[in-house]
């Protein structure tokens, strides 16, 4: 027998915003941010966030917890 078992939906603005975000033409360094809404049981979109970083030897571990701190 072959069950399934939804936890979630996912919104169809972020599926929207997430074909876009796959096929974008920048080459700079982004984020999708997507959150949960539990009394919906949905995923939504958040924002869309940009690094200012230029390579991915700045990318460190340090660096990503002070940028996205203050998604907490």
């Amino acid at each position: 027998m072959n069950l399934s078992l939804v936890v979630c939906d996912v919104d169809e603005d972020l599926v929207k915003k997430l074909k876009e975000f796959r096929f974008r033409k920048e080459t700079n360094n982004a984020a999708i941010i997507s959150e949960p809404k539990k009394d919906r049981q949905q995923h939504v979109f958040c924002q869309k966030y940009v690094f200012e970083i230029r390579n991915t030897e700045d990318l460190t571990e340090e660096w990503l917890r002070e940028k996205l701190g203050f998604f907490r």
